[in-house]
């Protein structure tokens, strides 16, 4: 039987026209990310809906979910770039000890943040703001999205075993149903409809969570029927050997992601010196830039596995079909998303109840942000093959030169002598730096380990 189910994804994996292979991969992926996309949005606005206050509390607390979901994200990645290979090279049980480790990790990762979430929730925002209302709205958000957060992390990580045997189908269902329970639980929540109570801010944090879990029944449902790979409890204990296989690409995809926080953190704590509209409107910004960037991370979400397993099984030309292929959807969308900022930033604004001031501020924002789209297109699509093949430092000390390096200083000093308004040029500076960078890499890892395959393969 395992034999079987090995040889049936090759022919899906290492033998289907490659174009015909990345669509069919990633656009379930990719749809269901744009469901996401649009609750990050409706959680929003309909926090937007109680005040511009309620707004800005959500926005501080988006580095602390991020930090969350990178973790989530960034362990399964690792366990998803695992296990392909492992399905490539045809090692099944190493293959069943990736997906049911993954598993495990993700168990602990939870219990850690868990801890966090009952110990710190309120005292980081002490950070930003000794506003009393302010700090309660942040503080119950984040303790709820944190301590009650282990259906995210065993959804995401049975999504990504899905994903690595080439079902995607199923993923989509799992993040669409949640997706939905939770947009459809927001105003239930927050305002208080058909006799629940009124929790407002806290309401949407009760919503998520619930969303989360419900994503999570699902996805373990179809992981246990998937039939390449069974959760096992005799392969759930940690294995050294499995786990710091799954960490060489999990620590620097969490790292990078996790990046992420930090640099809210300190953006945040430059921009709110002028006011907590400019906090509200960074915070709409990631929304809105999630419906554009969501799609491009779920297009790579099919095309590592596709290029990982074909690493595995020696097949360098389907790789660069791969990345090829990726590289013409993602400039496409990326393209799309610039005009909309570019030329309707009023407009998408005035989904979030914007006031007067964050109009002011906002569509100054969108416009010169989006100019960085097309350059974060190309960076993000070619440092997926790092993840695949299983170098995904490369991909941590891009974001990490992004972010850190260059973003943050280049914010602060745009800010010091040219105001708020010229802030918004950090992210072009910071991609541009990013673009170059990637470049280089790709060039390294393409001669140091895809064209050695080609002779190897002759």
């Amino acid at each position: 039987m395992p034999q079987q189910s090995i040889s049936k994804k090759e022919n899906k994996m290492g033998t289907m026209p490659v174009p015909r292979l990345v669509i069919s991969m990633s656009t379930p992926i990719m749809f269901s990310m744009l469901v996401q996309a649009l609750y990050n949005i409706v959680d929003s606005i309909f926090v937007s809906m109680q005040s511009e206050m309620a707004l800005t509390a959500v926005s501080l607390a988006f580095p602390i979910q991020n930090l969350l979901i990178s973790v989530a994200v960034g362990t399964s990645v690792g366990m998803n770039s695992l296990l392909s290979r492992k399905l490539g090279s045809k090692e099944q049980v190493l293959a069943e000890k990736c997906a049911n480790n993954g598993l495990t990790l993700a168990f602990i990762s939870w219990g850690v943040f868990a801890v966090l979430g009952l110990l710190f929730s309120r005292k980081f925002y002490t950070l930003f703001t000794d506003d009393s209302q302010l700090l309660s709205m942040c503080a119950s958000y984040t303790m709820i999205c944190l301590v009650i957060s282990l259906g995210m992390f065993i959804d995401i990580m049975c999504e990504r075993i899905m994903q690595a045997t080439g079902d995607t189908i199923h993923p989509m269902i799992v993040q669409i149903t949640g997706a939905v329970t939770n947009i459809i639980l927001d105003p239930i929540m927050i305002f208080g409809l058909f006799g629940f109570p009124k929790l407002g801010v806290t309401g949407a944090a009760v919503a998520t969570v619930i969303g989360q879990h419900v994503s999570c029944l699902l996805a373990l449902h179809f992981v246990r029927k998937n039939p390449e790979v069974q959760i096992r409890r005799k392969y759930l204990p940690l294995e050294k050997e499995t786990v710091k296989g799954i960490y060489a690409v999990g620590v620097p995809s969490i790292i990078m992601q996790s990046i992420g926080t930090l640099m809210t953190t300190g953006f945040n704590k430059i921009i709110i010196a002028y006011g907590t509209s400019a906090v509200a409107v960074f915070g709409v910004y990631f929304k809105l830039q999630s419906f554009v960037f969501m799609p491009i991370f779920g297009l790579n979400s099919g095309m590592i596995p596709v290029m990982g397993y074909n690493y595995g099984a020696r097949k360098p030309e389907r790789i660069i079909q791969t990345q090829k292929t990726g590289m013409k959807v993602s400039l496409t969308i990326m393209a799309i998303g610039f005009i909309i900022f570019f030329l309707f930033p009023h407009t998408l604004l005035s989904w979030f109840n914007a006031s007067e001031e964050m109009y002011r501020i906002g569509e100054i924002a969108l416009r010169r942000i989006s100019f960085c789209f097309v350059f974060a297109g190309f960076s993000i699509t070619l440092m997926s093959l790092f993840q695949a093949i299983g170098d995904g430092y490369l991909s941590m000390i891009i974001s990490v030169t992004r972010q850190l390096v260059v973003l943050l200083p280049a914010a602060y000093l745009l800010s010091r002598f040219w105001g708020l308004d010229a802030v918004w040029y950090a992210f072009i500076i910071a991609e541009i730096s990013s673009f170059i960078l990637t470049i280089i890499f790709y060039r390294m890892e393409y001669l140091r380990k895809i064209k050695p395959l080609e002779t190897k393969g002759k």
